[in-house]
């Protein structure tokens, strides 16, 4: 198999599209959709997201030092991409979008009501990168809609219809099918 070789890029692929909610106190919220968003921890539970320093929302965060990362499904597609290419500095998303913010249970940022799970983060570290810092937030709060909940209390993942972003190509793909199972394949 034959390989082209190039200049060092960013294709990994595909990544989570989420919409990231933030605030300043006594300011409007704001969304912010990212796809460089990952887990970094399990214990204690932390996630990773990477925003360009020149992005709103990277100013509100940095000061805040809290953010909502809220996991859309496909409903929620257009409004997702209305909220990765427009600027909070100039428009108001959730009124918008008609998108719901909801007061999250430990912080001052808003979950938003539509998408079927918001973790409530608190920073725990910045990082300097280059273009992008990347924001280390500890997960505080776990709000999962109970209609995505099997009868054992267990999220089921299967009923959310999410999607991903693929950052080269500038498409979001539908995540569905079940190829198998950890460490059953």
């Amino acid at each position: 198999m034959s390989k082209t070789l190039l200049e060092p890029q960013t294709v990994l692929f595909p990544l989570p599209a989420v919409m990231v909610s933030c605030q300043r106190k006594d300011e409007k919220p704001n969304i912010i959709t990212l796809g460089w968003v990952g887990v970094v921890c399990s214990e204690p539970p932390m996630v990773g997201i990477g925003i360009r320093k020149s992005q709103f929302s990277h100013g509100i965060i940095k000061e805040s030092r809290e953010f909502v990362i809220n996991i859309p499904t496909q409903k929620l597609l257009k409004v997702t991409d209305f909220c990765g290419i427009k600027s909070g500095k100039n428009v108001d998303k959730f009124a918008e979008t008609k998108l719901t913010p909801v007061k999250g249970s430990k912080i001052n940022a808003p979950l938003i009501q539509e998408c079927p799970v918001n973790l409530e983060c608190m920073v725990k570290q910045v990082i300097e990168l280059g273009s992008h810092d990347l924001f280390l937030g500890e997960i505080v709060a776990t709000h999962i809609d109970s209609e995505y909940m099997d009868s054992s209390g267990k999220l089921d993942v299967g009923k959310m219809n999410l999607f991903c972003y693929c950052p080269k190509a500038q498409q979001y793909r539908a995540v569905s099918e079940v190829l198998g199972g950890y460490g059953s394949v």
